[in-house]
């Protein structure tokens, strides 16, 4: 796997087309975690690839919210992503938008993970920290469950996605959670930098 676009392109690609905080702040999570995911699970080699996915995965998402995955191969292709990329980046919307299927591992981890940093960052928003650092599995096990907490995070898509991996939904709940921790300084970081 080759990124066909450099990661400073990407990121301005996404600024280029969402210009809310948080939209970018998510970028950069789901950026990160697709990084560390392609570390732990043998594929360091393609971690720029992985990470770009993740840092495009919305592109569409805050100009277009009704055509999310529908218009993004089109603003892909604009800004010089390659057909691969705007498969994988596509195919995390799968069943919800569009019907881009997740077939590689990279796919299956972006589509599992997408919807789990957005529960994941709204629980660590009520911790007194302010951080994922200090939150424990069990702690997250209980926002999963309270279905009026972060509501828009949607389970049944992020219990299809353990079940993609062939995981058991704890380990991707403590997988995620590891990944956020690690990369939430970076993130934080990029964040201060856009402001």
């Amino acid at each position: 796997m080759t990124s066909q676009i450099t990661r400073e392109a990407a990121l301005a690609l996404l600024k280029e087309h969402n210009k809310e905080p948080f939209h970018i702040l998510h970028g950069l999570t789901v950026e990160g975690v697709m990084r560390w995911y392609a570390k732990e699970l043998g594929f360091a080699e393609d971690e720029e690839y992985w990470g770009i996915c993740g840092l495009l995965h919305d592109i569409d998402f805050e100009q277009y919210p009704e055509q999310h995955c529908v218009k993004a191969p089109e603003l892909l292709r604009a800004g010089g992503v390659g057909e691969d990329m705007i498969h994988a980046v596509c195919s995390h919307g799968y069943g919800i938008c569009c019907d881009v299927e997740p077939t590689h591992l990279m796919e299956k981890v972006l589509f599992a993970a997408d919807e789990l940093t957005g529960l994941i960052g709204a629980a660590a928003k009520m911790r007194p920290s302010k951080s994922t650092k200090d939150m424990e599995l069990s702690s997250l096990k209980k926002k999963f469950k309270d279905k009026r907490f972060a509501a828009g995070c949607s389970r049944e898509v992020i219990r299809e996605g353990a079940e993609r991996l062939g995981w058991e939904l704890d380990e991707l709940l403590n997988k995620t959670l590891e990944a956020m921790r690690s990369c939430e300084d970076s993130v934080n970081a990029g964040m201060e930098m856009n402001s």
